[in-house]
């Protein structure tokens, strides 16, 4: 039996279409597109218009300066934005700055919002994890609210101990933990409930530097994310953002 929901489905369409779904998955996708008319539909939809974009989008080469440009700036925003200001400053006194300048402002803001942030792949994993759990109804290796049952557990597993904390009382009881694998990396996961809705919380070493929470959406998820005390935490779920960013708040207090 096929019980991969309509939802699930429209986030995994692109990933089926690209391919990058595991075999099990990509399976359960196909069997739900094959006896749905309407996420049958969508997919239809999204294929042609890949069909369209690589057989009739105009496609203009841009001269090998401006690639290898581009190329060399690409890995660290604040270098190619330093750049662009340079060239601004060496040409302001020219008669054809100012559309030089809008020339170069335009790349900028393009290189600056198709350079994905360091977090991002990060944040990508989490929310395919979190979507995996759920279809895969493998949420805990341990079903327990008793942080005192639920920290014990991941003793031995894995290279840090992942702080375990149960908010029953502010609404967010624990439900148990995981083991799970982000970036190549080895991460506790907890599983948390408010009302109907389930919480995947991604805990794992990091030596990067604090960093205050950032909130976004993420193929139809909220994700809250942080860094504190050499941890990294990343918060999925479906709940309302701004319920989902206090959990963050109250998590980051310790109880």
């Amino acid at each position: 039996m096929n019980d991969l929901d309509c939802k699930t489905c429209d986030e995994l369409i692109h990933g089926y279409l690209d391919h990058e779904l595991d075999a099990a998955t990509r399976a359960r996708v196909a069997g739900h597109l094959a006896g749905c008319a309407e996420c049958a539909r969508r997919y239809e939809q999204a294929r042609q218009l890949i069909d369209d974009v690589k057989n009739r989008a105009p496609y203009y080469r841009a001269p090998e300066a401006l690639n290898l440009s581009l190329l060399g700036a690409a890995p660290e925003r604040s270098s190619a934005m330093a750049g662009f200001m340079q060239g601004l400053r060496a040409l302001s006194g020219r008669w054809w700055a100012p559309a030089f300048s809008t020339l170069a402002l335009s790349l900028a803001v393009m290189l600056y919002v198709v350079t994905p942030s360091a977090e991002q792949p990060w944040l990508d994993e989490a929310v395919s994890s979190h979507v995996r759990s759920l279809m895969a109804e493998h949420l805990n290796d341990v079903v327990s609210s008793d942080r005192h049952t639920v920290k014990p557990w991941f003793t031995g597993k894995l290279d840090f101990a992942p702080p375990v904390f149960d908010y029953a009382a502010q609404g967010y009881p624990l439900l148990g933990g995981r083991l799970d694998y982000l970036q190549h990396q080895t991460a506790a996961a907890l599983a948390y409930r408010h009302a109907k809705h389930t919480i995947n919380l991604f805990i794992l070493p990091t030596a990067e530097a604090d960093r205050a929470r950032e909130s976004l959406s993420l193929r139809g998820y909220n994700v809250v994310s942080w860094r504190r005390d050499h941890l990294r935490f990343i918060l999925v779920s479906d709940l309302e953002k701004g319920e989902l960013e206090g959990f963050g708040q109250l998590i980051e207090k310790g109880g």
